[in-house]
């Protein structure tokens, strides 16, 4: 497999010389946040805001 058919955009934010521990917490972390926003953004599709205290759905 060559350099060109190789996608490691997901790498661009994890520092030069990061170790393994460091890689799998950025990772982690950005998965956790997409997570996230997808759930807000389901949340926010079916009417209901669970971050909104005065929300009754919750």
């Amino acid at each position: 497999m060559s350099d060109q058919d190789h996608d490691d955009d997901h790498l661009e934010s994890v520092p030069v010389g990061a170790g393994c521990t460091e890689i799998w917490e950025t990772l982690s972390e950005r998965r956790a946040e997409e997570e996230s926003d997808a759930e807000k953004e389901l949340n926010v599709e079916e009417g209901s805001d669970p971050s909104d205290p005065a929300d009754p759905a919750d």
